[in-house]
């Protein structure tokens, strides 16, 4: 999961295994920013990914283009998950 995701979500309410996957997660330093390496069920992740759905700008917040990109990269590595 990328950062500003992350960052997006620890400010959120979360369902209890949604909270959980977030607070057990290892951070990778990348570049200028970093990657959250979660280990949750996929339904945890879709679950994560709908409540960030605001980065995309929609709800009347400003899209900043980094954050809808990031945003993008993780719906990317969702969808690749099995059913």
């Amino acid at each position: 999961m990328p950062g500003k995701v992350a960052d997006c979500l620890r400010t959120t309410e979360l369902e209890p295994a949604e909270r959980a996957a977030l607070d057990q997660e290892l951070t990778v330093r990348r570049g200028q920013g970093y990657t959250l390496r979660v280990s949750a069920l996929p339904a945890v992740h879709r679950g994560l990914l709908a409540r960030s759905q605001p980065l995309d700008g929609g709800q009347g917040l400003l899209a900043v283009p980094a954050r809808r990109t990031a945003r993008r990269e993780y719906e990317n590595r969702v969808s690749t998950l099995t059913p």
